[in-house]
């Protein structure tokens, strides 16, 4: 019989939690083999870890909790979770009540059609227009940047096996995407699309500075194209200045026009000082992630850990 586990990050989910779990044992996990729940508070200021232990004594058996220290971040909390999970697999899942918990049988199901690694793709969303178009650009930034096996709609949910969960674990990279690093991996897969509702109840905790991050993290981790946006801007900024020069010579020798203009001189250097800046920061990105990393500090510290009753660990 094999087990499955149920990862659910908590960052300021007190009001959806309990409606959360009350759905799964309504809809799902009479249906599973063997399951587990491990919901991870990853530094919530609210009253999350109060619901979690409420939820823990409604099915102490099946139920861990794990407390990180402070917040470090969703892809820290998710990765937290499964290095703590016992299951034959695990699935994320989202606390916002957003995707529909059956979900979670149909990917259970292609784990034991054989498929390692199963992706939940939002193939309609009911977000804003403008949460529409961020998220489609970063996703298509992602595939065509970085790894064009990223589909179209994006995921946040996903199935891994034990033995991807132990590649994962491996990896132990900081500052990086998870669902990239999970299209990284390879394995045996499969796609299965579902329509992502707009959520009813809470406040998305999804700020536009963890976007920036996200992009970030994701191009500089997995992709060399900052480097050689770089490199063509410099060749392309080059020929340029070598053209105008030709151009101002030619000028003065064949028509007689003056080689003057202070205030133009002006402009174009400020403009190649900003530029220089720029392509200085692109570099300073990727020192600072080496620097981070050879720091060897973990991407995570769990503060506590509550096994469920019965569990022998």
């Amino acid at each position: 019989m094999s087990k499955i586990s149920i990862i659910i990050p908590v960052y300021y989910n007190a009001d959806t939690l309990m409606m959360l779990y009350d759905d799964m044992r309504e809809k799902l996990l009479h249906q599973l083999d063997a399951y587990e729940i491990v919901l991870v508070d990853d530094g919530s200021g609210d009253e999350s870890y109060e619901v979690m232990q409420k939820i823990q004594a409604l099915d102490p058996a099946n139920v861990k909790l794990v407390k990180l220290s402070r917040n470090f971040g969703e892809h820290a909390a998710i990765l937290a979770g499964l290095t703590q999970c016992t299951g034959d697999c695990a699935v994320t899942k989202q606390a916002d009540l957003q995707e529909d918990s059956l979900l979670i049988k149909d990917m259970y199901d292609s784990w034991k059609r054989g498929n390692k690694v199963v992706l939940a793709v939002r193939e309609e969303r009911d977000d804003s227009a403008v949460k529409k178009f961020f998220a489609n650009l970063y996703y298509a930034i992602v595939r065509k940047c970085i790894d064009k096996n990223m589909p179209k709609g994006g995921f946040d949910c996903y199935l891994l096996d034990r033995q991807v969960i132990k590649v994962l674990e491996m990896l132990d990279e900081k500052n990086s995407a998870l669902t990239l690093q999970v299209l990284w991996v390879g394995f045996k897969s499969e796609k299965i699309y579902f329509h992502r509702r707009d959520r009813e109840v809470g406040k998305s905790r999804w700020t536009l500075s963890k976007k920036c991050k996200l992009v970030l993290d994701s191009m500089m981790s997995f992709s060399y194209f900052p480097i050689r946006f770089m490199s063509g801007v410099g060749i392309v900024f080059a020929l340029l200045a070598f053209l105008w020069i030709i151009e101002v010579i030619v000028e003065f020798f064949v028509i007689g026009t003056p080689i003057a203009g202070w205030a133009s001189l002006f402009c174009l250097v400020l403009f190649a000082t900003g530029l220089i800046l720029l392509m200085l920061g692109m570099l300073g990105e990727y020192v600072w992630r080496a620097l981070d990393a050879s720091r060897n500090r973990p991407p995570f510290i769990i503060d506590e850990v509550k096994e469920p009753e019965g569990d022998g660990k």
